[in-house]
């Protein structure tokens, strides 16, 4: 009925907490750190992976970029020169020697033209070439990274391929020679010029500083240089009519283009396959140019963005007509390691992204696994001690719970069964203590209520042995209750004391004195070995008799007729051998680290071992039945325990069975007791 009226007032005052949410709980922010602590370190050490790795793939790939271009603008060149591959073997050869790689070439059918891997065990060839060589369309990309640095133009020519425009040895000497006479004009005047020679063979004349216009003010006409020669108006004419046709078909009118592959006014620029002319860029006129300035041999064009963007394809086209009989066919390039592997790359397509996103995620889960059982582990002995306080907050009886290990949750689970084991034994002393002060209490009022029942009903008369009776009763209950009230003053530290220097042997006698009658109605000779001025020490001497007191009447009280209890006291300095010490020297001394032991030693009947441990406890008495015959109220040695520790000192009992026992009270000396020399000169001894 008990435990279901606590359950009762449990649920209605103070009901039991719920199971706490995940995001509250211990575990659920160990893993919750757990989970961000991994993230966080995988996606830094793919950050940092990726960037290392991206630079240095990066980095090679740049440097193997730059070589390749190299390979590719050499080839691109033997191209644009030669109608065909014939002996580009030796070219691919060198190549391969300077850059360290393999270079293959092969036809767009894959048939081989030139290898720099010989031999039956060639590695294959790779289902991907690494680029096209085409003279008529070159690949922009490997064109910017040339050794040249032109790149091309919007048609994709490349333009050294020059065709019909290349001049003759005679035409390119004399116009060399003339070139020449220029330079040192220009020279003359002061103005600084080189001569550059074109893929075509044609000088021109470059003014240092790239300003032409620095030029027009000599007398070094640079005209001579731009008119083109009768194998350059030749190819000139038939591109024309090339570009016409195919102008013609779309319906449009035909052009007139100009020496720089130009429409409408001709501009001083050089012609194709010189540098800084590349490709056919539509020039139009102005529309509010005068109508003098075009040719008046032929009819111009409308000159519109639609009708610029088809003259510039049908030039485009026309060139291409017109090159490919001096140009080498397109070829599959090759470029690899010697062992047959490719340009190596590194990207962050889907399936590399795929494999880092399932590394991370399989590094999260398990980290997220471990720290899930970790937790567990950690959690399920603090859940274990949480139901175990909660029961013992309810009022059940208290149930240790398991030690897993010797780690931090393990001592606190063994510090929690120390408690709940001391909290066990403080709950049954209590029981104990409250039975055994009704017990006590019940006796002498008993006794009271007897003696005035028998007094009210006539059997028992008034007298002076009558009212001395009832007097002897309530000096016991009083005795009781302030032995009770000394115990509940000390437990709360309310115990005051009012310490003054001490004489020890004067306060031996007195304690004898007082209870020399009782030890002689019980047989029992009570002697202080004292016959000299004894140690002294600061303590309450009104309390200290109390302590000595209750030994003295134990003592008494457990010592049969003919026994013997003495009383004495001596000091346990730091420089003594033993308790004894002080027997053999000059002196008594009492200062640092002196300890004043005041002794009492009966010749009764003794404790039992088992037993010895528990005489301070109160309400302890070895005879269970708790007879005034036989003994007190159990509250004697427990309230000298709780003086002498108000005095800072200790008390403790030693004892034979069937020989007597020895109690001990240790108390710290007067430090201000300096050396007391005996009258007669030897050791004061106790």
């Amino acid at each position: 009925m008990r435990r279901t009226r606590g359950h009762g007032a449990r649920e209605q005052g103070r009901p039991d907490r719920a199971r706490l949410p995940l995001r509250r709980s211990l575990l659920g922010r160990l893993l919750a750190v757990s989970a961000l602590v991994a993230a966080c370190s995988v996606a830094a050490t793919a950050w940092i992976a990726v960037q290392t790795t991206s630079g240095a793939i990066k980095q090679e790939q740049g440097q193997n970029l730059t070589a390749d271009a190299r390979i590719y603008d050499t080839l691109l060149e033997y191209a644009a020169r030669n109608p065909t591959w014939d002996g580009v073997g030796a070219t691919v050869r060198k190549l391969a020697r300077e850059s360290g790689r393999r270079v293959a070439l092969t036809t767009q059918g894959r048939q081989p033209l030139a290898d720099s891997a010989t031999g039956e065990a060639a590695p294959a060839l790779p289902p991907q070439a690494s680029a096209v060589v085409d003279p008529l369309s070159v690949d922009t990309v490997l064109a910017a990274r040339g050794a040249d640095g032109q790149g091309t133009g919007a048609d994709r020519i490349d333009p050294r391929a020059v065709g019909p425009f290349r001049l003759s040895a005679a035409d390119s000497r004399a116009l060399r020679r003339t070139a020449d006479d220029k330079v040192a004009c220009l020279n003359r005047a002061g103005i600084a010029s080189d001569v550059v020679v074109g893929a075509s063979g044609r000088p021109r004349v470059q003014i240092v500083g790239n300003d032409p216009e620095r030029a027009l003010g000599t007398r070094c006409d640079l005209a001579a240089l731009d008119s083109p020669t009768r194998s350059e108006r030749k190819a000139l004419d038939a591109l024309t009519e090339l570009a016409d046709a195919c102008l013609k078909r779309q319906g449009r009118e035909g052009v007139r283009l100009n020496n720089d592959l130009s429409w409408g006014d001709p501009a001083p620029v050089a012609v194709p396959g010189e540098p800084g002319a590349v490709v056919p860029r539509p020039v139009p006129a102005p529309r509010d140019a005068p109508a003098e300035q075009a040719a008046p041999s032929v009819e111009m064009p409308e000159l519109t963005g639609e009708n610029d963007r088809a003259i510039a394809s049908c030039v485009g086209t026309a060139r291409s007509e017109q090159l490919s009989s001096y140009v080498a066919s397109p070829a599959l390039l090759f470029i690899g390691d010697e062992g047959g592997a490719t340009l190596p790359g590194f990207d962050l397509s889907p399936t590399n992204t795929a494999r880092i996103a399932g590394a991370a995620a399989l590094v999260l889960a398990l980290t997220v696994g471990a720290s899930v059982f970790a937790g567990a582990r950690l959690v399920r002995p603090l859940h274990a001690l949480t139901g175990a306080a909660q029961r013992m907050r309810d009022g059940e009886q208290p149930a240790s719970v398991p030690v897993s290990g010797d780690d931090e949750v393990g001592r606190l689970a063994a510090a929690f069964n120390d408690m709940s084991a001391h909290r066990a034994r403080l709950e049954e002393q209590r029981k104990a203590m409250v039975s055994d002060v009704a017990h006590e209490l019940r006796t002498p009022l008993s006794n009271i209520r007897g003696w005035l029942e028998a007094a009210q009903d006539g059997l028992a008369d008034p007298d002076p042995a009558f009212v001395s009776s009832l007097l002897e009763e309530a000096v016991l209950l009083q005795h009781i209750i302030d032995d009770l009230q000394d115990l509940a003053a000390a437990d709360a530290g309310a115990l005051r004391l009012h310490p003054e220097p001490v004489e020890v042997r004067e306060l031996l006698g007195q304690v004898a004195a007082a209870h020399q009658a009782r030890a002689e109605n019980a047989g029992v000779t009570l002697a202080v070995t004292a016959t000299a001025p004894g140690p002294a020490l600061s303590a309450d001497p009104v309390r200290l008799r109390q302590a000595v007191g209750n030994l003295v009447s134990n003592a008494v009280r457990h010592t049969p007729e003919g026994g013997r209890v003495t009383l004495r006291a001596y000091v346990a300095g730091r420089d003594a051998s033993g308790p004894y010490a002080s027997e053999k020297g000059c002196g008594t001394v009492v200062g640092d680290g002196g300890t004043v032991v005041i002794e009492v030693t009966d010749t009764g009947s003794g404790i039992p071992a088992d037993d010895l441990p528990h005489v301070f406890d109160r309400f302890w008495r070895a005879e269970k039945s708790r007879s005034r015959r036989t003994g007190g109220s159990g509250l004697g040695l427990a309230i000298v325990r709780k003086l002498v520790e108000a005095h800072g000192g200790t008390v403790e009992a030693t004892s034979t069975e069937g020989e007597g026992s020895t109690f001990a009270l240790r108390l710290p000396g007067a430090s201000e007791q300096g050396h007391r020399p005996a009258p007669d000169g030897m050791t004061t001894a106790f």
